[in-house]
């Protein structure tokens, strides 16, 4: 590199970016952070703006952390609430934008980021499973690059780069299974959330912990792959592989397999996207090969974990049904954290919120976010129902 590269971090404070400040301050010769993004644990950001100096900074429209973060001697523009977020995204003289928010709210912000011709590092799956027929095309128009930071698509960029994309035949996406793979219905009819958050393997944020369990996580990755490597859903497959060292798979039309290996650690992947095409010495430990643990594979329990063909059912409906099952499964996964429903009412409430919407196309970002809202209505509807029985 041949300068510094500008970077801004949405969800600065959260798992995915407090990962990625690591990596940057492990590469301080590379890197400048411009901009930061954050609606909570002000401390933190506050301590983040003293160290790195950005240029401007987010928070939420309700966040109380203001007098936190907006001290003496502050020599950054603060903007607010979702069109802050647009606004950063596209601050002039970036060059990359990490998308570590949770939620549909990404959304936005990449689009704004797309246009303004900068680079993004993703992070947000729901960006590409509510709008990736948006976003995709963006990306083309305005010649920018859009890189993964989710490890499974990492690993998938990294087996297919150089390839013929006539020669794949399949991409095989790998699950940990979550903390429940060998659970019975039974088991899974008394857990709670503090037993969902308990991960076997990844170091995430609540949400994405939750979808984990629900292999909805798994779901919504398919449907990540399907927008950034271009192939259809049945030829997306999903194993189990619970020692989470191999990432994904390959499988090309002459039967062979290439498979990605490391260390499970979100540093790598972020580290990844923020460098390639380099290749940088990182803060992972490596992967010592004698020292593995025998490495198991298994088919996914669809009939348990029913989330999962409710993201290909979404994406074969296609339409706005990607975006509707992506706002359901938000608002089931907030309500069992509050303990409002069980475990395994999370797929039927989607499933019902679902059923009620026809698949009208995209055509612009108000589709997908009147789509979303509609769905988060008629969540609340259905959970109300949920919480008489």
């Amino acid at each position: 590199m041949d300068k510094k590269k500008n970077i801004i971090i949405l969800g600065s404070t959260g798992s995915i970016g407090t990962q990625t400040i690591e990596v940057i301050a492990k590469h301080p010769q590379l890197f400048k952070i411009v901009g930061l993004a954050a609606n909570s644990r002000f401390d933190l950001l506050a301590r983040q703006i003293k160290q790195f100096k950005p240029q401007m900074v987010c928070i939420g429209d309700k966040a109380a952390g203001l007098a936190e973060i907006d001290g003496p001697g502050s020599k950054f523009k603060l903007v607010r609430g979702p069109e802050g977020l647009k606004i950063l995204a596209s601050l002039p003289g970036a060059d990359m934008v990490v998308n570590a928010l949770v939620g549909s709210a990404g959304l936005e912000p990449t689009l704004a980021a797309v246009k303004a011709g900068h680079d993004v590092a993703l992070a947000n799956k729901e960006t590409l499973v509510a709008g990736g027929q948006l976003v995709m095309p963006a990306v083309k128009k305005n010649k920018v690059r859009l890189l993964p930071i989710d490890s499974e698509h990492v690993a998938l960029h990294q087996c297919l780069e150089g390839r013929d994309p006539a020669t794949v035949k399949n991409l095989i996406l790998t699950a940990s299974g979550g903390p429940f793979r060998n659970h019975s219905l039974k088991q899974l009819d008394r857990v709670k959330a503090r037993h969902a958050l308990n991960h076997p393997t990844w170091s995430m944020g609540k949400k994405v912990t939750i979808d984990s369990a629900t292999l909805m996580n798994k779901g919504l990755e398919m449907i990540e792959a399907h927008y950034l490597f271009g192939l259809p859903p049945e030829r997306i497959k999903i194993v189990i592989h619970p020692e989470s060292i191999i990432h994904s798979m390959v499988e090309f039309s002459d039967g062979s397999i290439i498979a990605y290996l490391s260390t499970p650690d979100m540093r790598l992947p972020i580290q990844y996207a923020l460098t390639h095409p380099q290749r940088l010495p990182s803060l992972v430990k490596e992967c010592q090969l004698d020292e593995l643990p025998k490495l198991t594979f298994h088919k996914p329990d669809r009939m348990t974990f029913k989330c999962l063909g409710l993201a290909y059912l979404a994406i074969k409906r296609g339409g706005i049904i990607p975006a509707v099952m992506n706002a359901a499964n938000e608002a089931a996964v907030q309500a069992f954290l509050e303990g409002r429903i069980k475990f395994l009412q999370i797929p039927g409430l989607i499933a019902g919120v679902m059923n009620k919407f026809k698949a009208t196309g995209v055509r612009q970002i108000s589709d997908v976010t009147s789509a979303g809202q509609s769905a988060r209505r008629l969540s609340e509807n259905i959970l109300k129902s949920f919480q008489r029985e």
